[in-house]
């Protein structure tokens, strides 16, 4: 089985920076996506910035120009850099992993336990 888990949450003012993280671990052939999500109080889920097949990345225009994406492969963990952060950056954040089992190899998506990011005005 796989596991992910979220690091680097937590409450900052507005125009501040925070780092999250999020590690796999477990019986991985191969990462396919990986993808950082958020869903604020009465909101749905929206994505926040991933990488494309090609490896390029795409982010939501409302984080475009202040949060950074990045991956470790040889760690399996993807990193979001969110700087000059706001209040309406404030949510649940997710990350989500399309996953190469072994040895099946079969793919699967796998979701983190969330971290809370709190931006006060």
């Amino acid at each position: 089985q796989v596991q992910l888990v979220e690091s680097g949450g937590g409450l900052v003012q507005a125009g501040g920076s925070l780092r999250l993280s999020c590690a796999a671990s477990g019986s991985i052939f191969a990462i396919n996506a990986m993808n950082w999500y958020r869903q604020a109080p009465g909101k749905q889920r929206e994505l926040v910035a991933g990488f494309t097949s090609d490896g390029s990345t795409k982010y939501a225009a409302s984080v475009k120009g202040r949060f950074t994406i990045s991956r470790d492969n040889a760690k399996n963990t993807v990193y979001l850099q969110m700087n000059s952060l706001k209040p309406e950056d404030t949510a649940v954040y997710y990350c989500n992993m399309g996953i190469r089992l072994f040895p099946s190899r079969y793919e699967y998506t796998y979701w983190g336990q969330g971290t809370q990011v709190t931006v006060s005005s």
